[in-house]
């Protein structure tokens, strides 16, 4: 692969719901170790870009290109075995389920020619990623619903650890929780940020933004204004691109 290649590219990706204009001509990359935001108001299109990287929606037309290649996803399970995660709001977590099941939900261990559920060495591996990423859950074996909503956030992002090879797309990933639970997440983001994933996010809070990125991309009514280096623009200058005043 060269080394210009980047893991993935967002090609003039274009969405249109009927005559409705949800995005128009995307382009953006993301490699390993890169954390890009998705900034703009409500309806610029941040989520429906998500949603078509992740095969939630397919796209009108452009391309993604993981290693160059370019590829076409028809539902999430496309997307996931192409090595994207995606972390909705909802979290697609099984809340009667324990902690281990939910990090392999779809891709449970089996054992003997029964083909039974190794329960034990799902819980052990879950045990160990969730030490190493520092999330604070006291056993694998906890029932979801038992959880607060930063840990719940953290098995989230343990699984995406866990499963993404390629990419992980957050979508306002801490929305609902609070300043301590944030910051957090925030930490185990950035400890997946160290294993070399590539990371997209979308997120309303510019102060997050500034702490997690290092590029923004903007949105705006499904139009791609522009992408900064975080270490070279501004709030003021986000803010103008967001609403249109620059």
């Amino acid at each position: 692969m060269a080394a210009t290649t980047p893991l993935v590219r967002i090609d003039r990706l274009r969405k249109e719901f009927g005559r409705v204009v949800a995005l128009e001509e995307v382009t953006l990359d993301v490699d390993p170790g890169d954390i890009v935001a998705l900034v703009g108001d409500n309806g610029a299109g941040k989520s429906t870009l998500v949603k078509c990287i992740a095969g939630v929606y397919p796209q009108t037309s452009g391309e993604i290109l993981l290693d160059g290649q370019p590829v076409r996803f028809s539902s999430p399970l496309d997307a996931r075995t192409q090595g994207i995660e995606a972390l909705f709001q909802d979290l697609a977590l099984a809340n009667a389920q324990p902690v281990y099941m939910n990090m392999f939900l779809g891709r449970e261990l089996v054992k003997g020619p029964l083909r039974r559920l190794d329960r034990k060495a799902m819980a052990a591996e879950t045990q160990t990623l969730l030490g190493e990423l520092d999330v604070h859950v006291d056993s694998a074996r906890k029932t979801i619903r038992d959880l607060s909503g930063g840990q719940r956030q953290g098995v989230a992002i343990a699984r995406a650890v866990q499963w993404a090879q390629r990419l992980v797309l957050m979508d306002e990933p801490t929305a609902a929780l609070g300043v301590a639970e944030t910051r957090r997440v925030e930490e185990l983001i950035r400890r997946m940020r160290d294993r070399g994933k590539a990371i997209l996010i979308v997120s309303h809070s510019l102060d997050q933004v500034f702490r997690l990125a290092d590029r923004i991309c903007v949105l705006r009514r499904g139009r791609q204004i522009g992408i900064r280096r975080t270490a070279e623009t501004s709030a003021d200058e986000i803010v103008g691109m967001i609403t249109g005043l620059r």
